[in-house]
């Protein structure tokens, strides 16, 4: 049976974010949320100081901490190794958002039609449209309103009900037409890879044979399906220079 799986190579790793706007255009995200986000590392003190970097989209857990709390059934796990979210069945309770220790869930304040309020120009100005031809970028891609998986749920990402709650989805809109996911297809060093786990053919199982990996917090026991190669493990004086947005301002 296909497991689904990424690998994240953080000696590819050059914190370009080209993930993170990939992400972004295919899934539409709102304003201020990233369904994938790039930690910035700093390490050592001035002046022998290193900068790394480490992705982190939704780990799609094994033993997702989320799927445990959801009320209602909405947060669920796939046996392909995908977890989801039912959007005609979220109540916006948040559970989710509080049990995951990762951090990558986004509550949905606003719906689709409030998209131009996260913009600082009209897009009817005649200077812009001087510039752009009277295009205006797309708000909803009507691929992301079908049913997927054997359970022909609404799972897919640029919905974004109002009052539901949101994350990366392992793009199984595209996942299930036989493409990879925006961020490795956008990936231009290959730092990411994505694939069936289980079949020892695959491209992902070939390399991951090849090298040590390691688990974001896996003294948890969540068992994600993103693992890690490569890297520097931090010293005691590494601090993240950035830190993510984890919730949108109402």
């Amino acid at each position: 049976m296909t497991k689904y799986g990424m690998v994240v190579d953080l000696d590819r790793c050059q914190g370009c974010r080209a993930c993170v706007e990939a992400c972004k255009i295919e899934n539409n995200t709102p304003s201020a949320v990233f369904w994938m986000h790039v930690f910035r590392l700093e390490d050592g003190e001035y002046p022998n100081t290193r900068l790394s970097f480490l992705p982190r989209p939704c780990q799609h857990c094994n033993n997702a901490p989320c799927v445990k709390v959801c009320p209602v059934g909405a947060r669920y796990g796939r046996e392909d190794g995908l977890v989801l979210t039912d959007y005609d069945r979220c109540i916006g309770c948040r559970y989710c958002e509080v049990a995951c220790p990762y951090g990558v869930n986004y509550f949905n304040w606003r719906s689709p039609d409030d998209a131009f309020a996260d913009y600082q120009m009209s897009f009817d100005d005649p200077d812009v449209v001087a510039v752009t031809d009277g295009a205006v970028p797309p708000y909803r891609n009507p691929v992301h309103d079908r049913k997927h998986g054997d359970e022909r749920r609404r799972t897919s990402g640029s919905s974004h009900d109002k009052g539901v709650m949101e994350k990366c989805t392992f793009c199984v809109h595209r996942v299930e037409q036989g493409l990879l996911p925006a961020c490795v297809d956008t990936c231009p060093v290959g730092a990411l890879r994505f694939g069936d786990t289980d079949d020892d053919e695959t491209p992902i199982s070939q390399f991951l044979r090849t090298r040590e990996t390691f688990q974001l917090l896996e003294e948890l026991g969540t068992d994600p399906s993103v693992v890690y190669v490569g890297g520097t493990a931090p010293t005691s004086h590494a601090r993240e220079i950035e830190r993510p947005m984890t919730e949108v301002t109402r």
